[in-house]
């Protein structure tokens, strides 16, 4: 059964009631237009870069201050609602990077935290530590749409193959990648890794991201993308606030996976380390 998808994008500021009240507006526009799905980007409740700010700001998942005025609007407009990820305190000094996929009567369907850390030095000086506060996910999850199986990841997580391929065999017919990349690894890479994760496993993959200089100072990419299971994109967002949407057919998925049946052909193997040839050795010296 076809549906429509909406990818918000935005740029969230150091304020939690503000980032609500944006977000919210967009998801409005996003249901005005006549979608099904609607995905915000990662960190929709605040992005911010001072630890002791972030941790002052943040609280356990049954006191946090967002998730209930989306948990209400998803009721309200009887949508399915991810919300890209939300930083839930599950320690004293610690935190989960948490994508929230929320049902059309506002229960909380899945959820599912970032697994790989973005620990990383950029030149021009840019360095993110996401280990020093985020505590690692330890599972992959998939839910139940209706139009299908839906696997969740968390910006980062792109860049591990292994992940997706794990969620495309456990039935998953679209992945969400909601983010907040930098401008420079998002010119070098983040078309090429969605289409890449899009057509190795022949799969949908939705991508909302955040776009913009945010008040903590960080920069992001933007771009917005929608990944058919070919590779096409079929919807990007320009620079700026604002909601794509594309037309969404799971039976794309079946004829992906059937014009290239790579996940029937995966098998087990280990690795050999050959020496050099003595052969090889002689004629060298």
């Amino acid at each position: 059964m076809p549906f429509r998808a909406a990818c918000i994008q935005f740029c969230a500021g150091r304020h939690v009631d503000a980032n609500v009240v944006t977000v919210s507006r967009l998801i409005g526009e996003a249901a005005e237009g006549g979608a099904d799905l609607i995905m915000t980007p990662e960190m929709t409740g605040l992005i911010e870069s001072s630890g002791r700010v972030l941790l002052a700001n943040t609280f356990e998942e049954a006191d946090d201050k967002a998730l209930p005025a989306f948990r209400s609007l998803a009721a309200r407009l009887g949508k399915w609602i991810l919300i890209g990820s939300l930083a839930i305190r599950v320690g004293e000094d610690r935190l989960a990077n948490r994508s929230f996929l929320l049902a059309p009567d506002g229960s909380i369907a899945a959820r599912f935290d970032k697994i790989p850390m973005f620990d990383v030095s950029l030149e021009g000086g840019e360095s993110y530590r996401e280990s020093n506060r985020y505590e690692a996910g330890t599972q992959a999850v998939v839910a139940d749409l209706p139009w299908g199986r839906l696997g969740m990841t968390v910006c980062y997580d792109v860049r591990f193959p292994g992940l997706y391929r794990a969620l495309a065999r456990a039935g998953a017919d679209f992945i969400t990648v909601p983010s907040a990349f930098t401008v420079p690894t998002g010119k070098a890479h983040w078309h090429v890794l969605l289409r890449a994760r899009a057509i190795e496993n022949g799969c949908y993959v939705f991508a909302p991201a955040h776009h913009g200089e945010h008040e903590s100072g960080r920069k992001t990419y933007g771009h917005s993308l929608i990944v058919d299971p070919w590779g096409e994109v079929i919807a990007e967002a320009p620079d700026g606030e604002g909601v794509i949407f594309a037309d969404i057919d799971a039976e794309r998925v079946k004829n992906a996976r059937n014009r290239i049946p790579a996940l029937m052909h995966d098998r087990e193997f280990s690795i050999v380390h050959a020496p050099a040839a003595t052969h090889d050795r002689k004629l060298a010296s």
